[in-house]
């Protein structure tokens, strides 16, 4: 069995990260940006959109995205190399990032239960497409 390629997972997954924080913005920024600072407000608080909370989410998305290529790296001597390995690892990285903090979030109360549906929906292709797209670009070293 092969190493995997740490640079090929960094350039990858850089690829994904891009996609992942162009999707957050789009989703965040654009689309229910207001529903948010609407939902923040009601509990007394505002959106922190300072520099360093936009660089940790920044970061925070090209980590996902790194992980998720290095999952794909993993699994693909077992599943074999390929966009269906690639969608096992976006779906996997969705359940451990996205479902996950649902799963944590929806009991407390403090969101509106469709605003966490619409960011579980959502992650799913996002996380899909991301980790497609940095599998793409993925190679394994050779031996």
């Amino acid at each position: 069995m092969r190493k995997i390629n740490a640079g090929r997972v960094l350039l990858g997954g850089l690829l994904a990260g891009v996609v992942i924080n162009a999707v957050e913005w789009l989703v965040y920024g654009v689309f229910l940006g207001d529903q948010w600072a609407a939902v923040m407000a009601s509990l007394n608080r505002t959106m922190n959109e300072s520099a360093g909370a936009m660089a940790v989410y920044t970061c925070w998305s090209f980590l996902i995205g790194i992980l998720a290529v290095w999952l794909y790296a993993a699994i693909r001597p077992r599943f074999g190399a390929g966009a269906g390995t690639a969608v096992k690892a976006g779906v996997l990285m969705w359940l451990l990032v996205s479902v996950q903090w649902a799963i944590s979030a929806a009991p407390m109360g403090l969101f509106p239960q469709h605003l966490i549906a619409i960011g579980v929906a959502y992650t799913l292709v996002e996380l899909v497409v991301a980790t497609v797209l940095g599998a793409w670009l993925y190679k394994e070293e050779a031996a």
